[in-house]
């Protein structure tokens, strides 16, 4: 009885755990082959941390930003609060890809911002 209650559980939350997976990890490479295919989607990216910097905005709001990097190709991350990683962890980071992000005079190509990073 417990064994069919299971199996019957199981079935009814595959759909739900399945759907809630995100989309599947990808390098920055793979992104940067085709970036107006991701541009405005969310992302999950892996890679290895390099140049990171934490700021706090003129507001005070601390944020972080890094290079997602797989060797050949990397791409900017930004997140806000304090950043879980250090140089050349590696991370898997989950955001918006932007192809191209233009902040008043400032633009910035191929950004992920970030609402999830990850380091290990």
């Amino acid at each position: 009885m417990f064994i069919s209650l299971y199996v019957a559980l199981a079935a009814a939350l595959a759909p739900l755990v399945a759907v809630n997976a995100g989309p599947a990890p990808m390098s920055p490479s793979e992104l940067q082959a085709n970036p107006e295919r991701f541009d405005g989607q969310t992302v999950t990216l892996q890679g290895t941390v390099e140049k990171l910097r934490e700021k706090v905005s003129p507001d005070g709001a601390p944020y972080f930003k890094f290079r997602l990097s797989d060797g050949p190709a990397a791409v900017r991350v930004i997140s806000f609060g304090r950043s879980p990683c250090r140089d050349g962890m590696q991370a898997t980071v989950e955001g918006t890809f932007e192809k191209v992000n233009r902040l008043g005079r400032l633009t910035y190509y191929h950004q992920v911002t970030a609402t999830h990073v990850t380091c290990h």
